[in-house]
């Protein structure tokens, strides 16, 4: 089909004779263009010129705004791109303070309402590696935190002997 600015509709149409089909795709065959046009007035529709580039040019009996508009929606849905999920992550120690938690569980929400998914990382170091049940009570209470929008998708879990880490997706 061609772009939508240069179909000629009605009256725009000059030449004559034309192809004529119908609203329900059937030929009608090549006729004056003044009785196509009023063929077209008849059904209430417009006959709109769909192969300028033949001999006689191909007319269609349709009507013509809806056709517009299916073909706008067409082409908005083919731009539209899915959303790729990514794998966000966030880090944390066993001495994080509560409101930098608190921070960066918001910025976990913001992702979590971006449709990706969030790592927590509690990386232990030295001395705090006799303390795992501190980190796995700060990654529950995220759990909690986060619950209405997350759910748990890789329970908390020591990793690499210096880190624990879970994986929340979105709800």
């Amino acid at each position: 089909m061609p772009a939508l600015d240069t179909q000629r509709v009605n009256e725009q149409i000059r030449l004559t004779p034309v192809r004529v089909v119908d609203q329900e795709g059937n030929m009608l065959g090549v006729i004056p263009t003044s009785d196509a046009q009023r063929l077209a007035r008849e059904a209430g529709l417009d006959l709109v010129e769909v192969a300028p580039q033949e001999r006689p040019p191909v007319c269609r009996i349709m009507d013509y705004g809806k056709f517009k508009y299916e073909q706008k929606v067409r082409k908005k849905k083919n731009e539209k791109q899915p959303h790729h999920t990514q794998l966000k992550e966030i880090r944390l120690r066993p001495k994080t303070g509560t409101h930098d938690i608190e921070f960066k569980v918001k910025r976990a929400r913001d992702f979590l309402g971006k449709r990706d998914k969030v790592k927590v990382n509690i990386l232990f170091r030295g001395r705090e590696n006799a303390h795992h049940e501190r980190g796995r009570e700060i990654l529950q209470e995220i759990i909690q935190t986060l619950d209405d929008v997350a759910k748990v998708e890789k329970a908390p879990s020591m990793e690499s002997g210096r880190m624990m880490s879970m994986v929340l997706a979105p709800r």
